[in-house]
């Protein structure tokens, strides 16, 4: 159950932080304006409090297992809001950086 909360939180995070900077980005890149700028600093503040959560109390190991969490999310992302097209190149990549995070966060440490 602790890997499914974690799991859980690293989700959430993600659609905070990755909804965040999306929000931002169209605000300023895509010229629609301050609320959405708004939305994505508050979204990027929900983000950082989300990832306190986190049942590990290492502030270094769950942001960098929370990397390989936020490329693949990214994709996804792009896909979903943007119509972007991943190649087998990307997929690979995402894949290979959740499987380092699921190291980072999830390997036995014996304690």
């Amino acid at each position: 159950m602790p890997i499914l909360r974690s799991a859980a939180l690293f989700g959430l995070a993600a659609l905070f932080e990755i909804g965040g900077a999306w929000l931002i980005w169209q605000g300023v890149r895509e010229s629609r304006g301050w609320i959405w700028i708004g939305g994505g600093i508050v979204a990027l503040g929900i983000y950082g409090f989300v990832a306190t959560l986190q049942p590990d109390g290492q502030f270094g190991r769950i942001l960098a297992a929370y990397g390989g969490v936020f490329v693949a999310g990214s994709i996804v992302w792009g896909m979903v809001a943007d119509g972007y097209r991943p190649d087998r190149w990307d997929v690979t990549g995402a894949l290979i950086c959740l499987a380092g995070m699921a190291v980072i966060m999830y390997a036995p440490r014996g304690r």
